[in-house]
């Protein structure tokens, strides 16, 4: 009798929050949306054309090499790469985050430029500092570092450097 009851309170139990299939969470007051890389590209073009979306604010990139742990909703696995997209509806005053595992293994994600032109410059930037490529990009080149610069500056293993300090007549 109490597996039946179980069962019961199981199937009555809600399950996670979904916003056109992509699972919710909540940071620090803003709902934020973890498409598959799978579901990405769709659910921008959804959030943009049916919810009125209408203005890409930021798109940016996090690595987190050093905290794998980090809280995500249960049916999405962490990944060392994050993509982060931040989207303003000006008609119903709202902002949601649109938040993305990259693998290292496979840094490749759909570029937003077809639906959002302004972030050419966004997704160059996190080429550049990342090495995240972003497909069907018009001209995915690097945009801070020189052209010859080896490795993405803003990843957690790339090595700091060292630039010998000279003084003005000293011996």
């Amino acid at each position: 009798m109490a597996d039946v009851e179980e069962a019961v309170h199981d199937a009555a139990a809600p399950g996670p929050e979904l916003v056109h299939g992509a699972p919710v969470s909540l940071s620090r007051g803003q709902r934020c949306l973890h498409p598959s890389r799978e579901q990405y590209l769709e659910l921008i073009r959804t959030l943009r054309d049916e919810d009125e979306y209408r203005m890409c604010v930021d798109l940016t990139a996090c690595d987190y090499l050093q905290n794998p742990g980090r809280a995500l909703p249960d049916r999405i696995a962490p990944e060392r790469f994050e993509v982060v997209v931040n989207l303003l509806s000006l008609k119903h005053q709202s902002r949601i985050r649109v938040r993305v595992q990259v693998p290292e293994s496979d840094a490749v994600l759909p570029s937003l430029y077809a639906s959002y032109p302004g972030t050419e410059a966004l997704e160059r930037e996190v080429y550049d500092l990342f090495g995240i490529v972003f497909t069907d990009h018009p001209d995915l080149s690097r945009i801070l570092m020189p052209d010859d610069w080896e490795g993405h500056p803003l990843r957690k293993d790339y090595g700091i450097g060292r630039i010998p300090v000279q003084f003005k007549e000293a011996r």
